[in-house]
């Protein structure tokens, strides 16, 4: 593996991307297509180098101090283009490493198990997976191939799909909860069993869906991975520029949430005076200003249903590059779960009672 000070000096060629005909496809900060990752993940290490360090060859992103003996080691990955996930949540109170892939590509067994290897010190090694078959299979590869205790929790949160579904539900933005809430109590001494057990129940009490104004730009790509009018929206969107579940009229914010909120409280049917933490999350190129607009209304819709809002995460955390858009997320909490997402936590992403 080579640490970050070896790649520095790889020379990069610089060029605006083009299309086939020659013309500028695109208006984004890059070099090279190829060497966007690298350029960023460089950054990113520099940018916060008292909490991670970066190894490559192969890529993953890890704490900067070693793990405690015996304590579970919380690993994620997926696909570059959704930062901060997961890269941004690695650090005390969450996640011990991440392996970025390629924009929307998972990343491969071996940086997975060079991850595991690097970080696991006596307690096991917990992957949190979201439902996308590339990831589930390469996570599935690398544990087959790891030499110490394991387990894996899989995210399935977007109600956007039906639980019928032939691959299942997608992982979405409920992956940042699970990532805090496991990752408190396995700073606190959870063993590996308990850390499976509470990622698992984390996720059956939580269901997230969104909306897009806009489609993403892959850099790969050059152009916008599906086209709206400016009068539609796609409604139960992924996260990765797929189309959503249904091409709607563009409608009221208040409309809007009224349609996702519904969705989420036909799976997970909160009862009244249950406890729930609210995120709403954004796309990438939706501005606060709209965010926090969307969470109140949010609030409204369950707290006129008797259901206490008592924590709120309101930003861009699981982005799909510069998609318009947001997302719902509802996690029903008891005091345990309460007591987890309130624990220390300090990641370049998400930081309080340090």
């Amino acid at each position: 593996m080579k640490s970050i000070a070896q790649v520095e000096n790889k020379s990069y060629h610089s060029g605006i991307p083009k299309t086939a005909k020659g013309t500028a496809a695109m208006k984004k900060f890059i070099n090279d297509v190829d060497s966007l990752l690298d350029e960023s993940l460089l950054g990113f290490a520099k940018a916060h180098a008292d909490i991670i360090q970066l190894q490559t060859q192969p890529t993953f992103v890890h704490r900067k101090d070693p793990t405690a003996p015996g304590k579970v080691v919380l690993i994620s990955g997926g696909g570059s283009g959704h930062e901060p996930l997961h890269t941004g949540f690695v650090g005390a109170g969450m996640l011990d490493a991440a392996c970025p892939g390629q924009i929307f590509t998972s990343p491969t067994p071996d940086q997975m198990l060079a991850a595991a290897q690097a970080v696991e010190n006596g307690g096991g090694v917990l992957f949190i997976v979201k439902n996308y078959a590339g990831d589930v299979m390469n996570f599935e590869i690398a544990a087959e191939m790891l030499d110490c205790p394991n387990v894996s929790v899989l995210v399935d949160d977007d109600v956007s799909l039906p639980k019928a579904h032939s691959t299942g539900r997608r992982g979405v933005a409920g992956t940042t909860i699970i990532e805090k809430i496991v990752g408190a109590a396995a700073e606190s001494g959870a063993s590996l069993e308990d850390c499976k057990t509470l990622g698992d129940r984390v996720n059956a009490a939580t269901a997230s869906m969104g909306v897009a104004l806009s489609s993403c730009t892959v850099p790969a790509l050059g152009k916008p991975t599906f086209e709206l009018g400016e009068q539609e929206m796609e409604m139960g969107v992924g996260i990765h520029g797929e189309h959503g579940r249904e091409t709607l009229p563009l409608a009221s914010a208040t409309e809007i949430v009224a349609h996702l909120a519904g969705a989420i409280d036909e799976d997970l049917k909160p009862e009244k005076g249950q406890r729930a933490l609210l995120h709403v999350n954004g796309f990438g190129a939706t501005p606060l200003l709209e965010l926090h607009l969307i969470y109140d209304l949010a609030a409204q819709h369950w707290e006129k249903r008797g259901i206490d809002i008592c924590r709120s995460l309101v930003g861009n955390y699981t982005t799909s590059l510069d998609m318009a858009g947001c997302s719902l997320t509802l996690t029903l909490l008891d005091d345990q779960l309460l007591r987890h997402w309130d624990a220390p936590v300090n990641t370049a992403a998400l930081r309080w009672g340090c």
